[in-house]
């Protein structure tokens, strides 16, 4: 894969955020930036999400709404 340089345009206070994060995460702003593109997919469906995510779909029928998880959790966790 050959390497293309580009120049991008960010705010002060982004560029150092980016800098303190990269230097705790022992990478480069370069690196941080090229990881987060390569995972930009233009596909649709399950594909465009992270593999974290991936594993959660499917966990609840597809016809559940959002009042009966608020349900489920109100029985769960409170007395």
């Amino acid at each position: 894969m050959s390497r293309k340089k580009l120049t991008l345009s960010v705010d002060e206070q982004v560029i150092e955020r980016a800098r303190r994060y990269s230097r705790r995460h022992n990478t480069s702003i370069s690196q941080l930036v090229s990881n987060y593109l390569a995972q930009l997919d233009t596909s649709e469906g399950e594909e465009a999400y992270s593999p974290t995510v991936r594993r959660l779909l499917g966990i609840l029928p597809s016809d559940t709404n959002v009042e009966q998880y608020y349900r489920h959790l109100e029985e769960k966790y409170l007395p």
